[in-house]
């Protein structure tokens, strides 16, 4: 009849007026680890829930980033070996195969500071001064690095307090503190990191690593350096070929520095 035919019609609509409040006023779920919203699909007739991605998977502006590069150092029987990949990457372009990211500081009563690599062929040219790697933007390495030669010239012969002092201004100056660089020095008694946070570390067993591929390169150097017969370098070249096969960042260009590695001796006369 009529009158059943328009109570149809008004049940209809009540439910469907129901089931819009309840697609607006629908909580958040707990679920998938987010809170995210989980409202029903517009579409009633299909049965698949609609997409929803988790509020935790978002990349936030404090997520790590890698400097595409890859410098590792490296101490045994008497040297200290650091080498590093020449590539220049611009996102997924190399723009450059054979750039020098290794750099010499020689003290300044000698000669002139070298980039890695070019110099006169003596031996004694190769004692002494700090060998320095960086990753990351080439300009904000090179702001850090005549820092650190500063800090060198200031403190003569004390590398440690030097870096120690140069992460200190890292992390007070407002200007240093948005570069976005890693170091790795090492003289003739120690080598350190000095990461893009301002932190100085120094490494326990005498390898230390930056850049995009330092966890491939770092583990290597670490599974090879008891091996007897492998020097320094030797080490350092295995270990980067290794991370350069792995690390699309890093090329098989390497440069390399190495000097004469001292022990440092601890004198109890000196704890005053």
């Amino acid at each position: 009849s009529s009158e059943e035919r328009m109570n149809s019609i008004r049940v209809a609509g009540i439910a469907a007026a129901s089931l819009r409040r309840t697609a607006v006023s629908a909580p958040r779920s707990s679920a998938g680890g987010g809170g995210c919203f989980s409202a029903p699909s517009a579409n009633i007739g299909s049965t698949s829930p609609s997409p929803c991605r988790p509020y935790s998977s978002t990349v936030t502006a404090s997520s790590p980033e890698w400097h595409g590069t890859t410098i590792l150092c490296v101490r045994k029987d008497g040297k200290v070996c650091m080498m590093g990949d020449g590539q220049v990457s611009m996102g997924p372009v190399v723009v450059k195969p054979n750039a020098k990211k290794i750099r010499r500081i020689l003290p300044k009563a000698s000669t002139a500071n070298r980039p890695a690599g070019e110099g006169d062929g003596d031996k004694d040219d190769d004692k002494g001064g700090t060998i320095v790697g960086f990753a990351g933007s080439t300009a904000d390495a090179f702001t850090l690095l005549e820092r650190l030669e500063g800090k060198l010239d200031e403190y003569p012969g004390q590398l440690a307090r030097s870096c120690v002092e140069l992460a200190k201004g890292w992390r007070t100056d407002k200007y240093l503190r948005r570069l976005e660089a890693s170091l790795l020095v090492a003289d003739e008694t120690v080598s350190l990191e000095i990461t893009g946070n301002g932190d100085v570390l120094e490494s326990h067993d005498g390898v230390l690593g930056v850049g995009s591929g330092s966890n491939y390169a770092i583990a290597a150097a670490r599974a090879l350096v008891d091996v007897e017969d492998m020097s320094a370098e030797d080490v350092c070249r295995k270990a980067m070929t290794i991370a350069s096969d792995m690390c699309v960042y890093t090329n098989s260009n390497y440069l390399v520095e190495v000097m004469d590695s001292v022990e440092e001796k601890e004198d109890e006369d000196d704890d005053q």
